[in-house]
């Protein structure tokens, strides 16, 4: 359903069939990393691929399989749910998705929030 191909924006993720709305599309082990370890994070090009964690989203989470290869968009059509206890981030379809379509979610967690990033958006 998922695969890894080059995209305008380095590696994505694209459908290889028709998914639906609401569909799973991946669920992610997660790799946290605590809050102290963030100033040795922040120096490596791993900072470019988690995901902020915890209850106060102080830590962050390196995303296993595809989960931190998802590119971003203001108007995703993939949305993500962290499960803290479980240890994994669930990748979901926002809206109907095309074979061959890219799949984004919108790195601010909420699908609608249009909070600039720390990266031009195109």
């Amino acid at each position: 359903m998922l695969e890894v191909r080059q995209s305008q924006y380095g590696r994505g993720i694209f459908a290889t069939r028709d998914i639906m709305k609401d569909e799973l599309l991946e669920v992610s082990p997660v790799i946290v990393f605590p809050k102290d370890e963030y100033k040795y994070l922040k120096k490596t090009k791993l900072i470019d691929y988690v995901f902020w964690w915890g209850t106060n989203y102080d830590d962050c989470a390196l995303a296993l399989g595809v989960g931190s290869l998802f590119n971003h968009s203001s108007t995703p059509n993939a949305i993500f749910k962290r499960k803290f206890k479980k240890g994994t981030i669930k990748f979901f379809a926002y809206t109907d998705i095309k074979a061959g379509e890219e799949i984004k979610i919108n790195y601010n967690g909420d699908p609608d929030d249009k909070t600039p990033l720390w990266f031009e958006e195109d």
